[in-house]
């Protein structure tokens, strides 16, 4: 039960790898009403000319462009291939990946593009990509790298490293002519590289003819417990997690920082519900911390996860409060 909803985690808070960077995607609503982005501006819009501008761009290119592609993923539990789609239909987009080898996983997902978080540290709320680029330049350094070719297609490379020892860099390398992600390199506190994702093959992308629906502002939905700590600038996402679950019981929060994300699991520890051992454990490129604690007098797992150091992930899983008890 858990473990799938681990893999479900890896696939919402990386996004195919980190290598179609879409911000986090809901389950939508009828609403005729839809804020909207044209898609079709892009085409007018100057070269970029920074290396945070190609990032920002990237972000407005992975939700505005149709595409099939097929792709590489190689990282220290071995070498997988993936087939990936991304479809817009009446400005709602779905995104798909299914892995060509080994176990056969599919992902979809499908919905608006999300806003970063209900609020950053200063009260307001990023509500595009524009806004979201600006977040990260306050935690990455962006420089601009040499120009490559990548799966037949010329691309810029960004080079981007942490201000800080609290989360992992990346080397990113862009398509010139779309800004699409074509190749990633996940690179950890020691600078090391510890998954590249790469596009082998990508059908012309098609510029969507339309709008785009941007989610609206929401506050993420409440748990009984909350993070004691954060490294600075992760944010509570608005993702509801409940409709990927099938145990209400199990509680999941999701923070980013933009770039990086931490997966929370919480749940009671019963008779006869499986249980993972406490420390530390990987899940493919990413960690997780596992605790046993007592809340109330009642067992409960704790799991914090995701691509950072690991002295970050079990501060995280550490500092966990609970809210007292309500009467009513």
């Amino acid at each position: 039960m858990l473990g799938r909803r681990l893999l479900h985690a890896l696939f919402v808070s990386c996004s195919l790898g980190g290598l179609v960077l879409s911000l986090p995607a809901v389950a939508l609503a009828e609403d005729s009403d839809a804020e909207r982005f044209d898609c079709r501006q892009l085409a007018d819009w100057e070269a970029p000319d920074s290396a945070l501008a190609w990032f920002e761009r990237s972000l407005w290119a992975s939700h505005c462009h149709v595409f099939n592609a097929r792709a590489v993923r190689i990282g220290i539990d071995g070498v997988r291939t993936l087939a990936l789609s991304h479809d817009i239909q009446d400005g709602v987009e779905r995104e798909v990946a299914r892995f060509l080898d080994g176990p056969p996983v599919f992902f979809e997902r499908r919905g608006r593009i999300g806003r970063l978080g209900w609020s950053d540290d200063e009260g307001e709320t990023p509500v595009s990509p524009a806004g979201i680029a600006a977040h990260i330049d306050r935690y990455y350094r962006f420089a601009l790298g040499a120009d490559e070719r990548i799966a037949n297609r010329s691309a810029v490379r960004l080079d981007i490293e942490p201000l800080d020892g609290m989360r992992f860099g990346q080397r990113l390398w862009l398509d010139v002519n779309t800004a699409l992600p074509l190749k990633r390199e996940l690179i950890d506190d020691r600078g090391r590289v510890v998954e590249t994702f790469q596009l082998t093959e990508l059908q012309p992308p098609r510029l969507y003819e339309g709008g785009v629906n941007l989610d609206t502002g929401r506050a993420p939905p409440r748990q009984p417990w909350r993070p004691g700590w954060l490294p600075e600038g992760f944010i509570d996402q608005p993702v509801d997690t409940r409709s990927e679950r099938h145990d209400a019981s199990v509680g999941h929060r999701i923070y980013s920082d933009g770039l990086s994300s931490i997966s929370l699991f919480v749940e009671p520890l019963e008779e006869g519900r499986p249980r993972l051992i406490p420390g530390l454990h990987r899940l493919g490129i990413s960690l997780a911390v596992v605790r046993h604690v007592a809340v109330e007098g009642r067992p409960v797992q704790v799991v914090a996860m995701g691509e950072l150091p690991p002295r970050v992930l079990v501060e995280v899983a550490e500092n966990l409060t609970w809210a007292p008890p309500t009467n009513g």
